[in-house]
């Protein structure tokens, strides 16, 4: 009688590993009916699904963070409606390495930054750009602010200023303008992944920059609270599936985070392969 009921225990265990996901894929299918119900109107599981595999064919490290964290940035990206780890340059996953536990974060790419903004409504015009040391470049606060850029048709030089513009419907307007150290400060303040040689900023340090001056102007734009939910949810990672992202707690990265040490390309989401080395503070 004993050995029957190990027998039935022991098919009954193996039923449950085969059941169990093996890929990130298997469980991506597992989730189906929660991931469908989270979806926002404007896509389909379908598509959710052809986005997801994109991302992880591009990105083959992806498939190897923890599955809930993966769902998450990817939820996040739908209910934000912005494509991760294509060249629209609107959003990026990023593998992060916790303690040999890789987990994925969300970021926004300056693209999906822009896009965010434009749906809202309130503006008409929003642009960032780089400052050359060889182009004209002029800029005065105060109660009459005023900024003029003329770019140099060759030769332009290092990066030395960024700014960002936004232009109201109504026609008002505002701009923000940062140096290169102003940035390498703000960088270093609050990105942990700043001091390595495999973080975005590494890689794409203009595409950075343009992102952060754009996020500093974007605070004085009369833009809706959504935006602003929207916003926050950059660099997050987030384990939990819900029909609003907004409110899933962001699980922090704390000091002793590395960044994958395979680097990410911030244009297509690749991950590069480099000799690993640990940047634990």
């Amino acid at each position: 009688m004993a050995n029957t009921i190990q027998k039935a225990a022991a098919r009954n265990n193996g039923a449950l590993e085969k059941k169990r996901p093996s890929t990130m894929q298997d469980y991506i299918k597992t989730m189906e009916k929660e991931i469908a119900k989270a979806l926002p109107s404007v896509i389909t599981p379908e598509r959710f699904t052809r986005i997801t595999l994109s991302a992880l064919s591009a990105n083959p490290k992806l498939g190897e963070c923890s599955p809930k964290s993966f769902l998450g940035a990817m939820m996040t990206a739908a209910q934000l409606g912005v494509e991760p780890n294509t060249p629209l340059g609107q959003a990026y996953l990023i593998p992060f390495k916790n303690k040999g536990q890789l987990e994925c974060q969300f970021q926004l790419g300056y693209k999906g930054l822009i896009d965010l903004a434009y749906r809202s409504g309130e503006v008409s015009i929003i642009q960032a750009h780089v400052v050359y040391e060889n182009d004209e470049f002029t800029f005065e606060l105060g109660l009459n602010p005023d900024l003029k850029h003329k770019p140099a048709k060759e030769n332009r030089g290092e990066p030395i200023w960024f700014y960002a513009i936004f232009k109201t419907k109504d026609g008002g307007y505002g701009f923000e303008v940062m140096s290169v150290q102003d940035v390498r400060v703000h960088a270093k303040k609050y990105s942990q992944a700043y001091g390595s040689d495999y973080s975005p900023w590494a890689k794409n340090f203009e595409e950075m920059a343009k992102k952060t001056v754009l996020k500093r102007v974007l605070k004085y734009a009369p833009l809706k609270s959504d935006f602003v939910r929207q916003v926050a949810s950059d660099e997050t990672i987030k384990t939990e599936i819900s029909a609003d992202m907004y409110e899933t707690p962001n699980q922090f990265i704390d000091v002793d985070y590395e960044v994958v040490p395979d680097g990410v390309n911030a244009e297509t989401g690749e991950v590069i392969d480099v000799q690993e080395e640990s940047h634990a503070q």
